[in-house]
């Protein structure tokens, strides 16, 4: 058995939107915490992996979990319990009206048959019939209405326990989110730049002018990348179409696509020559590329942890011009770098530096495995960081739970590390 930074896509089960790792080793008791185990119908988002099948069907974690479900016994519903409580109190009325007028006809002289007429009378008179019928009928008009505001009802008695509710647990990834990672916030020139994260935002592509750090900061996030769009999907909308790639790496190259327009273009310009994937031991990804802007040097570009790629730099590009990187300049990306991660966001760093041409000519063997190039003395250019955005329907809905009454308590059910 073994793996090379393989990575599977938990979201449907955990909530966590990032991919996470899987190895070999057995780290964690509980089974939906250990990496060593992929589960059925979870993604292999990156790397390579050969395992064995453990358990199936009903004896897996997920079939055993599913099977504890099932087993759950529904208890009554609030409205069940009345309308059980009502008939109880309705029968015990109607008996002892119905015995006591037996006793009244009895000694008013009546034949015991007639006052057995008025005892069944009475009886039958007290009882509602109708009150299930009528019941029914409401819950199906009101199961009917929400069907009608595409919502669907699978039992009728929920729909008297919606005017009841008090507290909303909901899953946040994929309901109250998009579940799909997007960039939020960039970082250069030293302010924070705020990004559009709605679903249809479109992008000004080469419209808005750029400066010389953000443009450099996009080729990095472009060529620095192995994310790549499916095919056939012009029609839809940047941020929903479909990728294949690591989560965040998809959330960078929808980035780069509304800003840069095509991206598939702009790495075919600047073809990449070598690789070095992102592993947990550097915590960084780097790539040698050839560039289409008449410069016969080859271009590194780096990203990863901010904290790592800013110790393997020695400049930092501000306003267009490469100054050297000082302590006031560590303690300005100290200080971006706790703001952008106090937002809950996932924040990564990007560097960039022009090889030596007479050192590196074109024809250049990279390797790497045994790296020669250099990996250190680079340049900083800035900051990105993202979040897993709410629906747009999202906010609407919550004001509407409270002006029904459920204020305040709306809480999201999840789990996710938050990492600084």
């Amino acid at each position: 058995m073994f793996a090379f930074g393989f990575k599977v896509d938990n979201s449907s089960l955990t909530g966590e939107s990032e991919p996470q790792s899987r190895s070999p080793e057995c780290t964690n008791e509980n089974p939906l915490e250990t990496r060593n185990l992929a589960f059925f119908s979870t993604n292999a988002v990156e790397g390579t992996a050969k395992g064995v099948v453990v358990n199936t069907g009903d004896r897996t974690v997920m079939g055993r979990i599913a099977h504890l479900a099932s087993d759950i016994e529904s208890g009554m519903t609030p409205i069940a319990r009345e309308i059980e409580h009502f008939i109880h109190l309705i029968t015990g009325v109607a008996v002892f009206l119905g015995v006591s007028f037996f006793i009244i006809a009895f000694i008013l002289g009546y034949h015991w048959l007639t006052a057995v007429v008025f005892l069944i009378g009475i009886i039958v008179a007290n009882v509602p019939e109708g009150l299930i019928a009528t019941v029914t009928v409401c819950l199906t008009l009101t199961a009917k209405r929400m069907a009608s505001k595409n919502c669907l009802v699978k039992n009728l008695e929920a729909v008297e326990t919606l005017g009841s509710t008090s507290t909303i647990c909901s899953d946040k990834t994929g309901t109250l989110t998009q579940n799909r990672m997007t960039v939020a916030h960039t970082w250069f020139d030293k302010h924070i730049e705020t990004c559009d994260t709605t679903e249809n935002y479109g992008g000004h592509g080469d419209a808005r002018e750029r400066g010389e750090t953000e443009n450099a900061l996009l080729r990095v996030a472009a060529l620095c990348n192995r994310a790549e769009f499916k095919p056939n999907q012009n029609e839809t909308p940047i941020l929903k179409r479909e990728c294949t790639g690591d989560a965040s790496e998809i959330a960078l190259l929808k980035f780069a696509e509304l800003s840069l327009g095509n991206v598939i273009d702009f790495r075919a310009k600047n073809p990449k020559t070598v690789e070095v994937p992102f592993n947990s031991t550097n915590k960084y990804q780097v790539s040698v590329h050839e560039t289409a802007d008449g410069n016969q040097a080859y271009l590194l570009v780096m990203k990863g942890a901010p904290e790592r790629i800013l110790d393997r730099c020695t400049t930092m590009l501000l306003n267009g011009k490469e100054v050297e990187l000082d302590d006031k300049l560590r303690a300005d990306f100290n200080t971006a770098y706790l703001e952008l991660g106090g937002m809950g966001e996932r924040v990564l760093g990007f560097c960039d530096f022009r090889l030596d041409p007479t050192q590196f000519h074109r024809g250049f063997v990279f390797d790497s495995e045994e790296v020669n190039f250099p990996v250190s003395g680079l340049r900083f250019v800035g900051l990105m960081s993202m979040i897993d955005p709410p629906r747009a329907a999202v906010p609407d809905a919550v004001a509407k739970c409270r002006s029904a009454g459920i204020k305040e308590r709306t809480f999201m059910c999840f789990k996710e590390k938050f990492e600084v």
